[in-house]
């Protein structure tokens, strides 16, 4: 039977673009009340600007090469172009929703995905220098990891690739952003009297505000990444809320113990770190009764309460390693997505998956039966919802129907992750002396 548009499903769908679409705005009052007054502005600016700048790329070339047909398993072709055949039809990606909603959906996506790696390089970046790398990074790196994960035969996904589970992009998004929030501080050096002035957030209310705005969107985020409304939205409803909460009430100890008073500050960070971390298992990841009549709450719980610890640990870390990540984006959205990408392994059910529209799924942490496991099978769970098949061993020539340049990466790499992270980070380093000039505005 042909796929039909379902009304309700692009109710909910287009409701939760617009909630996505909110969390840009939250993410420019989060920011841009973590700086220094006289950089507020600037850097509120450059959330609202990348709403419009990659809503224009998107519509474009940006949607063509993240979901368009296949090359290879790395990118999609231009076939998308200007939004040519992309109508009122059912999507490819989502039967019940038209082609358009589905596309707008991932259009915030997007809009989101840069506006976090800001940043990273907040109060130093020249206005051009910010635009520039906005469109090369969005083309040159978003696209392709889209492509990768989400799309029909990327190498990466569960759509005919090796079979990384990211429901609503823990991968594509947080590591993504992450890893290149991290390249970014090394290329565009420390803010000039860093360690000698005061660089204390100047605004906690707009901090506030913003994480409440940021917690919202989220549902939106995750919910909507059903791409229909019904259990499994629901789901991801819950369990985002539950980490959220954990993660706030988590980093809030951590300050507390380390630092002897509770922070707002900590407690609105440590929300968008549980956030971050729940997102790529809010659909494997259980929130109601499982055959057995077990509950599994517990996850989400203990995933958003491990991102608030790991986050926390990972933001004084990174004064250690001597880099200027100047709002903690690495340390928020590049360890709590990769925490919450080996949680979905550990922790994701095959009841949820089915209703999510997988099949199979890992073996429960908290199941009942999990006590007669040892400890490597739990961490083997972990790592497979980021690497390879255990099939894939180097000379073992491609079955049929297997990309080589998926076995080739493996081979090379060790597939996963591994094979677009250090790219992001070496070529940061490599900016810092070759193409960046030194912006005027970090001069005090």
């Amino acid at each position: 039977m042909p796929a039909q548009v379902d009304s309700g499903d692009t109710a909910w769908v287009l409701a939760s673009a617009a909630l996505v679409m909110l969390m840009t705005p939250g993410l420019a009052f989060f920011y841009g009340g973590l700086v220094r007054e006289k950089n507020a502005l600037a850097t509120m600016m450059q959330s609202f600007v990348i709403i419009a700048l990659v809503s224009v790329i998107w519509v474009l070339w940006g949607y063509s090469l993240a979901f368009g047909p296949d090359h290879g398993g790395f990118i999609g072709d231009l076939s998308w172009f200007g939004l040519r055949n992309v109508g009122s039809a059912p999507a490819p990606y989502a039967p019940t929703v038209p082609h358009l909603a589905y596309m707008a959906f991932q259009m915030m996506f997007a809009i989101i995905t840069p506006a976090l790696i800001t940043g990273a390089f907040a109060e130093r970046a020249r206005f051009g220098t910010f635009l520039v790398f906005t469109v090369l990074w969005l083309t040159l790196v978003y696209a392709p990891v889209a492509h990768w994960v989400w799309a029909q035969n990327g190498w990466l996904g569960t759509l005919g690739g090796l079979g990384a589970y990211d429901f609503a992009g823990g991968t594509v998004v947080h590591i993504n952003s992450g890893i290149a929030a991290l390249a970014a501080a090394l290329a565009f050096g420390k803010r000039l009297g860093l360690g000698r002035m005061p660089m204390e957030p100047h605004n906690v209310p707009y901090v506030v505000l913003g994480a409440a705005l940021l917690w919202f969107g989220w549902f939106g985020f995750n919910a909507g990444s059903a791409v229909a409304a019904g259990a499994s939205a629901a789901n991801a409803f819950v369990v985002t809320n539950t980490a959220a909460a954990a993660a706030a009430l988590a980093w809030l100890a951590m300050s507390w113990l380390y630092q002897g008073v509770p922070s707002v500050t900590g407690a609105a960070t440590g929300a968008v770190a549980g956030l971050v971390a729940i997102t790529p298992a809010s659909g494997f990841v259980g929130a109601w009764d499982a055959a057995d009549g077990y509950i599994n709450i517990l996850p989400a719980l203990i995933i958003g309460a491990g991102a608030g610890v790991i986050c926390y640990g990972a933001a004084r870390v990174k004064h250690w390693l001597d880099v200027d990540d100047s709002l903690d984006v690495w340390a928020v959205h590049g360890m709590g997505g990769t925490w919450g990408a080996l949680a979905t392994g550990i922790f994701a059910t095959s009841l949820v998956t089915q209703t999510a529209g997988f099949q199979g799924g890992q073996v429960p942490l908290l199941h009942p039966h999990a006590r007669h496991l040892h400890p490597v099978d739990l961490l083997e769970d972990g790592v497979a919802a980021v690497a390879p098949p255990a099939h894939w061993q180097a000379g073992h020539p491609p079955a049929a129907g297997e990309n080589r340049a998926q076995v080739y990466l493996q081979e090379v790499a060790g597939g996963g992750l591994v094979a677009f992270v250090p790219v992001q980070v070496l070529a940061g380093a490599h900016l810092k002396w070759h193409l960046l000039p030194s912006p005027p505005c970090a001069r005090g």
